[in-house]
């Protein structure tokens, strides 16, 4: 999928409130007078209208993804070549190999965007990017938000360490969206061989009962189903696929771990 079909579509329920001036910034700033077709279409036109029904909602969640981010990929202060390769690795795989330089000039002009917000008044940016939370919990279904913070803690997770700036960062997203932080400390824990990590991605104490682990799991693998995320694509299906074998594995390490059938 070419980046001009991906800004065609993009602004569907992004088209207004901080999502939509972001986009105005980061996307509008990608083309000359020589596009000023694409432009048109992106933002008014058919107002990013798709044959396929699915198209604006799937194109918002990866703006909404390269949004925030911006801001996960900087809450240390610093842009880490793992974290970008992260996002590149997954615009290769929606977009293809042309979309992953126009998805770095994405983010490189937030980056921007951050830098000058910020010098106008320190927080401006985080402020808009809690804005950004509310307007996704507005028009996401819990299930689409719970893909998207699992994508932001793979970011934090690429370079092998998960920064303190970052588990905040991460909980302050989350909260915006209308997550939890033991949520956050969850998709943090995915992947992880500790029994106690595996209690977190569980989102239940050690002391739990076998009952309350046992309910615990089934909750997860309600939520975490990967049909619940069918209308943003198959990659992304895929991506909820090995999530739910992470938790599923954490369940399983549990159950060998206290002798429960």
């Amino acid at each position: 999928m070419g980046m001009s079909k991906w800004i065609g579509g993009v602004l569907g329920w992004v088209v207004g409130g901080p999502l939509g001036a972001l986009a105005g910034f980061a996307l509008g700033s990608l083309f000359d007078a020589n596009n000023r077709e694409i432009r048109e279409e992106a933002y008014g036109g058919n107002g990013g209208a798709s044959a396929n029904p699915y198209e604006g909602q799937r194109n918002s969640f990866l703006f909404s993804l390269l949004a925030l981010a911006s801001y996960i990929i900087k809450a240390d202060g610093k842009v880490m070549h793992s974290e970008m390769e992260y996002v590149r690795r997954f615009l290769r795989s929606n977009f293809g190999e042309d979309a992953v330089m126009q998805g770095e000039q994405i983010l490189l002009r937030l980056f921007e965007e951050r830098k000058q917000m910020d010098s106008r008044s320190p927080g401006m940016f985080a402020n808009t990017i809690r804005q950004c939370g509310a307007q996704i919990a507005a028009n996401m279904s819990y299930e689409e938000r719970l893909q998207l913070l699992s994508f932001l803690a793979g970011i934090s997770k690429a370079d092998g360490q998960v920064t303190p700036d970052e588990v905040v960062a991460l909980k302050e997203v989350a909260r915006s969206m209308g997550l939890t932080d033991a949520e956050v400390d969850s998709m943090l824990n995915l992947g992880s061989t500790s029994l106690d990590g595996a209690y977190k991605v569980l989102e239940v104490a050690p002391e739990a009962t076998d009952d309350e682990v046992k309910k615990a799991y089934r909750r997860l693998a309600l939520k975490h189903h990967p049909d619940r995320v069918a209308s943003l694509g198959e990659d992304v299906q895929k991506a909820a696929e090995e999530k739910f074998k992470q938790i599923t594995d954490a369940y399983e390490r549990i159950k060998k771990a206290r002798g429960m059938k």
